[in-house]
């Protein structure tokens, strides 16, 4: 049975993109129930807009506490009856009531190789501390920001002529691969949860 997903995003949504473009290309089998932007205006929306899935700005600042906004989040994903979470560009920390609604059931994208390089300006970090080679990781969310057990990651090449736009977009064309791949595994059932352990049934 197809799983329906809710794709969280904060900016230009180029990861829900790819999502898009998988489900279109028939390689990824799950529907995108909701796409939801904690930003007005987000680029992204468009993304959903043009392919008639309902689309939805929360604005954080509209509430008094990140537990009456993230409440709202939680009630209008049920509504749509999502199975999953998916963050895709989602600049802010999740709280006790998603993690509570949806229990090793959110999954993000990080533009580095987790452990190393948690938050943002990920690729900065890379380049500043000089490694020779970085990538992303998609992985579970937990209370710690970007500490949840990882899934999958893909490697990527640090040059020495890189600047951060050069190694964010070549990170970011493997992000567009491994986070549709990564869904489609959790789609057939074949990603288990073992403490912090993710392992693969063949």
């Amino acid at each position: 049975m197809t799983i329906r997903i809710g794709v969280l995003i904060s900016g230009r949504g180029s990861n829900l993109l790819s999502l898009c473009k998988a489900i279109e290309a028939q390689t990824l089998d799950v529907q995108i129930a909701t796409v939801v932007s904690n930003v007005p205006d987000a680029p992204g929306l468009e993304h959903a807009y043009t392919r008639k899935i309902p689309a939805y700005t929360i604005e954080p600042d509209n509430f008094e506490t990140r537990s009456a906004y993230e409440t709202e989040l939680v009630t209008l994903l049920r509504e749509r009856g999502v199975e999953w979470v998916v963050l895709a560009g989602y600049m802010k920390i999740v709280g006790k009531q998603l993690l509570a609604a949806y229990p090793n059931r959110i999954i993000n994208i990080h533009p580095s190789l987790l452990p190393a390089f948690k938050g943002r300006d990920a690729q900065q970090q890379a380049i500043d501390y000089g490694v020779k080679v970085s990538g992303c990781t998609v992985h579970f969310v937990n209370r710690e920001m970007d500490g949840g057990a990882i899934i999958a990651q893909k490697t990527v090449a640090v040059l020495d002529t890189d600047s951060v736009q050069t190694l964010s977009e070549r990170i970011l064309a493997e992000e567009h691969r491994l986070l549709p791949e990564t869904l489609q595994l959790i789609s057939k059932g074949k990603i288990v949860l073992e403490g912090r352990t993710v392992k693969l049934i063949q």
